[in-house]
């Protein structure tokens, strides 16, 4: 194996990260290693200084994080522009799709956190509803116009791992809120097998 993942099943981050490897063909030279980032011992702490995952341990020791600069790392190693476009016009769109569909992640994400890490208090639902409110003003936007998957791109596996981290979690109904997503999902699903073999209860 050529790298290292340190991971979690649950993460969308994580899931975004694999499904590009797949799509790039890259899955085979990459070992999952999953990490807990809650536990103060484990080494995902010196590996990456903020204690996030997805973190990416290259062959010479060096560590790479976020699942944006991750992905951008495996598409230039697979030969560059196939998930992150060259030509100016579709890079941008790509990346301000996929800042969208990580948004969303980001979101859904403190929603659990607000219970998980304060189990003796109440949630504050002034903030639940600003978090529910930012995913629901993405989903309408991209409802509206969904991203391209013909070819697939780095905005739409952050779209599709977002949504699948919603259908996790349940923070938002997405599909009963924003139905005309779901054959959007299906569509992306049938396209890259890798979706179905990530998903988190896998």
């Amino acid at each position: 194996m050529k790298y290292t993942l340190r991971s979690a099943a649950a993460s969308p981050f994580v899931r975004k990260v694999r499904i590009a490897a797949a799509i790039l063909g890259l899955d085979g030279d990459i070992k999952l290693d999953p990490s807990d980032t809650q536990d103060d011992n484990d080494s995902i702490l010196g590996q990456n200084p903020l204690g996030k995952i997805p973190a990416l341990i290259l062959e010479d020791g060096r560590v790479l994080y976020d699942s944006r600069v991750i992905v951008e790392y495996l598409d230039s190693v697979a030969g560059g522009g196939k998930l992150i476009p060259t030509d100016m016009d579709a890079r941008f769109e790509a990346l301000r799709v996929q800042a969208l569909g990580d948004g969303i992640a980001d979101a859904a994400i403190l929603i659990v956190y607000e219970t998980r890490f304060r189990p003796d208090q109440e949630p504050n639902e002034n903030w639940l509803a600003r978090q529910r409110g930012k995913i629901e003003r993405a989903l309408d936007s991209l409802e509206a116009a969904p991203p391209s998957i013909d070819p697939v791109d780095v905005g739409a596996i952050a779209v599709a791992c977002a949504l699948g981290y919603l259908d996790f979690r349940k923070q938002v109904d997405w599909r009963a809120r924003n139905p005309g997503l779901i054959s959007w999902i299906d569509n992306f699903a049938a396209a890259v097998p890798s979706h179905f073999e990530t998903r988190p209860d896998a």
